[in-house]
């Protein structure tokens, strides 16, 4: 259950906390006062989307704060050990801040949370119904959706999406596979082609790099012959030989050990470098032999450059690219070969996936089907009860209008319903007021959520269009339903208002420069004259006084 809620500087609020019991609680007030505010404070700690305009007028930042006992909400408290948070004393905090200048921010006790896990987390505390829930009640996959929430069917819903998913990923391979006629065969043709056409060249990895080296070598042997015997006679033959010049200074410094021994180890180097100059020469001598120099294979080489190069151009690719690409296009055209076995393959598995996919969508429907008539019984009990006593609800499950596979199933739901005494049941858009939608919405979130994880739940204004001895009966409903769980209610009845267990009242206040909401929990007294403003208006009169006594004391 709720038990604390701390809203700071959001819209008219500045600063409102406020402490919840078990029972009903109701919240009451003009119209405009902010108790509306009051449940999108708790939607925003739960997790709904927020922008900046939900700030309070000249502050940097809204921040909403919930403490809930969780008890023993086995469901929650798994999802909080998968991430690692810990709940102490059956307590958990849930806090929210919008800022002005930057992202908003969940915690979750004092565990900074993505919005998602605070989304996931406040679903199982809190069920909220909006006052203009009802309009999506109207829809069809609402319907669909709240007699699933109200089946229990285990893990088949997800199975039946599980199932959907494989069919679908199967059949999106398919028609990527699957080109328009002839489209498939043309494109055979054109790899079959080039890659004839490449293999033909016979190519080789890496060959350009070695034909291009090969080919700077051939075409420059006459500049690397001549300059290789000037660098033999300069180092080593010539007159003025480098190997002479450091001879030379070899011996005028041995010359000069006898005054000083130091310069033994200039020498050594010396001598170390006319082992080396030795080493080079011998080199340079057996370098012409190993030069080739041969003019037919230089236009052999020339020749070849010529075709890689005309052949990479062809191809629109660089050159060193195209034994890459050669492997690339004899792999597609292998693909492409392969692609009549693979479309065997893929319809047999898409028979498969859809075999499986009809086997748990049928029984998806048939639980539908079942539980379609004990939650309009439900329904029926309930709007008869409030101001329908011949109201009649029935639930159409029928087959979907084709066969291909849905995500939620191939069923269509429709909810149907007879107000008045003999009228046909007709789908639930045709025949409902507004008055009547309203309490027929009730009846269905009462039924579909008695069962709900949730321990506590919160009813924004659902009973507008209600009225007197039927508005009792709503407020009778939502006291029994607090039995099982807190109940949290926005109303401007009185009757309901009268069933509450606590009873907040929600005021407006302006000096002419800002303006704040402001919530007080009323006493007995208080109580007294809040319903009596609620029965009479601004001017309370003792009659109106007298009326919400008796109203109270009949709560």
């Amino acid at each position: 259950m709720l038990k604390h809620l701390c809203i700071n500087n959001l819209a008219v609020i500045e600063n409102v906390e406020l402490s919840f019991r078990e029972g009903m609680t109701v919240l009451t007030g003009e119209t405009g006062a902010g108790k509306s505010i009051l449940i999108d404070a708790l939607g925003l700690v739960l997790g709904d989307r927020a922008d900046t305009t939900v700030i309070r007028t000249g502050c940097a930042r809204a921040e909403i704060s919930a403490m809930f006992d969780v008890g023993a909400n086995e469901q929650l408290l798994q999802l909080l050990d998968e991430q690692s948070i810990s709940v102490a004393d059956n307590e958990l905090l849930l806090r929210r801040t919008v800022n002005r200048d930057g992202p908003s921010r969940a915690y979750i006790n004092t565990t900074a949370v993505p919005l998602q896990l605070l989304c996931d987390t406040g679903s199982l505390l809190i069920d909220i119904h909006g006052q203009h829930e009802h309009q999506g009640l109207l829809k069809r996959d609402e319907q669909r959706e709240l007699l699933d929430d109200f089946g229990d069917y285990g893990n088949l819903t997800l199975q039946v999406g599980r199932a959907y998913e494989k069919w679908d990923g199967v059949n999106r391979e398919l028609r990527s596979l699957t080109e328009p006629d002839g489209e498939t065969g043309d494109r055979i043709s054109l790899l079959r082609y080039q890659v004839q056409e490449l293999q033909a060249l016979e190519l080789e990895e890496n060959e350009l790099e070695r034909l291009e080296d090969e080919y700077k070598r051939l075409s420059n042997i006459n500049t690397l012959l001549e300059t290789s015997r000037q660098a033999l006679d300069g180092l080593y033959g010539g007159e003025q030989s480098v190997n002479d010049s450091i001879n030379a200074v070899k011996k005028e410094l041995a010359a000069l050990e006898r005054f000083d021994s130091g310069l033994a180890d200039i020498n050594a180097l010396l001598e170390n470098a006319s082992v080396h100059i030795a080493e080079a020469a011998d080199e340079l001598r057996s370098y012409p032999g190993r030069l080739d120099q041969d003019p037919e294979r230089l236009h052999k080489v020339e020749q070849r450059l010529e075709k890689l190069h005309d052949m990479a151009r062809k191809h629109r690719v660089q050159p060193q690219q195209l034994y890459a690409h050669q492997q690339s296009i004899m792999q597609q055209l292998a693909d492409m070969e392969h692609i009549r076995t693979r479309l065997a393959e893929l319809e047999q598995e898409q028979q498969r996936a859809l075999e499986e996919y009809r086997s748990a969508a049928d029984e998806l429907g048939e639980q539908r089907r079942r539980c379609s008539a004990v939650m309009a019984t439900h329904i029926s009990d309930r709007i008869r009860t409030l101001g329908m006593p011949e109201g009649a609800f029935q639930i159409n499950v029928t087959p979907g209008p084709d066969l291909k596979p849905h995500r939620n199933g191939n069923n269509q739901v429709e909810f149907l319903v007879s107000a008045n005494p003999g009228q046909a049941l007709l789908p639930l858009r045709k025949v409902a007021s507004g008055g009547e939608l309203s309490r027929i919405s009730l009846a269905v979130q009462v039924s579909v959520n008695r069962d709900s994880s949730a321990a506590a739940m919160i009813f924004d204004e659902v009973d507008a269009g209600i009225a007197g001895g039927i508005a009792e009966i709503v407020g009778n409903l939502l006291h029994r339903l607090s039995q099982d769980r807190q109940i949290l209610c926005v109303t401007h009845l009185p009757q309901v208002a009268s069933q509450g267990d606590n009873h907040f009242r929600v005021t407006k206040t302006s000096d002419k420069k800002t303006t704040a909401t402001l919530v007080h929990e009323l006493n007995e007294e208080q109580r007294v004259e809040e319903i009596a403003r609620m029965l009479g208006g601004i001017k309370i009169s003792r009659q109106s006084r007298e009326h919400a006594r008796e109203m109270l004391g009949s709560a």
